[in-house]
């Protein structure tokens, strides 16, 4: 009987967890609530995961502490869309517990992770929503504190909690009425369970390879191995402990030379330095290391065969030039914005948003891709507009990733508030009146999508058919009909209303600027009450953005 959980094992459910979702991802991303072609929870809650797996790959530690620091750092890193911020939440609570345990844990520990986890989650969540992901996993967390003390052998434990988890997932189209209109369990709670049933697969003792693509026939280039160090820009001088970046190959190796001594090579630089890298076969190595005696390294290598491509950089140095630099062009307070379509970009950035990444339905950045993009935006305070409410979360969460900037989120949940929101910036106002301005803009503007349905299925009072053009709003779905046009001018009845005097519509990419043009002159004709204008937005998935001011 398996009545403890041990670090091995552990590392192995994380990593079985990820592969099930991995595998079924795709089905996860079928079960949206929406008929619209941005399914993407499976995807999110999967990179979410396999970043928590790359992180855990970094090391061969067997300590529950490490080992929990690792995945819940890594899942924070790869957090994406709602889905994948909650699951890696849940997560970080399950770590919390487990991380400082003994080197065993059992069932009753177990519980406790599981019940920290979902406090954790919700916590996340401003106003949780029953019928998601949330209630699968407090639910399975109370049966596990409920059934600890009788249940103390994970073969028995783990399935129960299994099954106590499909219940709950059977019940959240009754507690969520969009679910049961849509015919669908929660997508985020099936992916919670998919991670479950990898848990139960790696205690039964299946074999759990971790997936790391390889190609040894492609060309090594030297220019692109271990990067431009720019991560050194926000360091401070005294945290650099290690001046030198010393980078190389050891190409036409010794016959004497093993792969033993390939290991030895990795722990001797270890001793002199830090960010080591040693990698490779008998044919040639990889070497990276940060260190204060770049000529030992070299000598070290020596022993081994021929250097190749050597690369010594003073860290110091570039450190006091880049700092000098950003010190003099540094501001106050600067913009991000998330949004897909190469138009879209270009009116933010003529709206002098400093950074635009690319992010929306189908393509959530992770709160680490927000962190980084942040980062590279040289002020003191930045204001990100997430422009989709699948990306709020993750932009906040982007708040814990980042050092030496004050992150204020803008909850915009399309492109037109976005557009709003950078226009209501004032490069003399405070960051504090800008915040306020920014936000109250938001109310100044109604938006809606355009777009086809993916599946059949009756939903907000419409009975649509897969290939119906529909239009919808942030909340539900207002119009639809067998063509693009006419589903966009009633979308715009339904929004209207009496104190709108401009209407914008930003075609996708699947739209042409001939169509757009016919189309504008008969929304001209329907309201012509306002000024009507239309723009290339080179969007995917949505064939019109349309926006009333």
């Amino acid at each position: 009987m398996q009545k403890t959980i041990n670090c091995a094992l552990f590392r192995k459910m994380v990593l079985a967890g990820a592969k099930a979702l991995e595998s079924n991802r795709a089905k996860v991303d079928a079960l949206n609530v929406f008929p619209v072609p941005d399914g993407d929870t499976g995807t999110n809650m999967s990179l979410t995961m396999q970043s928590a797996v790359k992180e855990l790959s970094s090391s061969a530690s067997n300590s529950f502490a490490e080992v929990c620091n690792l995945v819940s750092k890594g899942a924070l890193k790869g957090a994406r869309g709602n889905s994948g911020v909650i699951l890696s939440q849940i997560f970080r609570g399950i770590c919390s517990v487990l991380g400082p345990a003994k080197p065993e844990v059992d069932a009753q520990t177990f519980a406790k992770a599981l019940e920290a986890g979902t406090k954790v989650a919700y916590n996340a969540v401003a106003i949780p929503k029953e019928g998601t992901i949330l209630t699968v996993m407090r639910m399975m967390s109370e049966f596990a504190a409920k059934n600890a003390r009788k249940m103390r052998d994970f073969e028995t434990f783990l399935p129960a909690i299994i099954d106590a988890g499909d219940k709950a997932l059977a019940k959240t189209p009754e507690l969520l009425p969009v679910l049961k209109k849509a015919g669908v369990v929660d997508s985020g709670g099936v992916g919670l369970m998919t991670i479950m049933r990898g848990f139960l697969s790696a205690l039964m003792g299946e074999e759990v390879a971790l997936d790391v693509p390889t190609d040894p026939e492609a060309p090594v280039n030297p220019d692109d191995v271990f990067g431009d160090n720019s991560d050194i820009i926000n360091m401070d001088l005294g945290d650099i402990q290690f001046a030198y970046c010393t980078e190389f190959f050891v190409i036409n190796l010794k016959k004497s030379t093993t792969l033993a001594d390939i290991d030895k090579l990795r722990m001797s630089l270890m001793n002199i330095g830090d960010s080591v890298i040693c990698i490779g076969d008998l044919e040639m190595i990889k070497v990276h290391v940060h260190t204060n005696s770049p000529g030992v390294a070299l000598t070290y290598a020596l022993e081994l065969g021929e250097l190749d491509r050597p690369k010594i950089e003073n860290m110091l140095e570039q450190n006091r030039a880049l700092k000098a630099k950003i010190a003099a062009e540094k501001k106050e307070q600067g913009m991000l914005a998330i949004c897909a379509g190469a138009g879209i970009a270009d009116i933010f950035k003529d709206l002098f948003v400093d950074r635009v990444i690319e992010g929306g339905q189908t393509m959530n950045p992770s709160a680490s891709d927000i962190a980084t993009a942040v980062q590279k935006i040289n002020a003191d305070n930045v204001f990100v507009f997430p422009n989709n409410k699948n990306i709020i979360l993750a932009a906040e969460q982007a708040k814990a990733l980042v050092e030496n900037r004050t992150i204020h989120v803008i909850p915009t949940k399309n492109i037109p508030q976005g557009f709003a929101a950078a226009l209501a910036f004032d490069p003399e106002a405070t960051a504090a009146e800008n915040k306020v301005n920014m936000t109250h803009a938001l109310d100044n503007v109604s938006a809606g999508m355009v777009t086809h349905a993916v599946r059949t299925t009756n939903v907000n009072g419409f009975k649509i058919k897969e290939g119906d053009i529909i239009g919808l709003d942030d909340k539900k779905i207002l119009s639809k009909s067998d063509n693009i046009d006419d589903t966009v001018l009633t979308l715009l009845d339904k929004l209207k209303e009496d104190s709108h005097e401009v209407i914008t519509l930003y075609y996708g990419e699947e739209v042409s600027e001939a169509d757009a043009a016919a189309l504008a002159e008969k929304v001209k004709e329907a309201f012509p009450d306002c000024d009507v204008d239309y723009h290339s937005g080179g969007q995917p998935v949505y064939y019109y953005l349309v926006s009333l001011e």
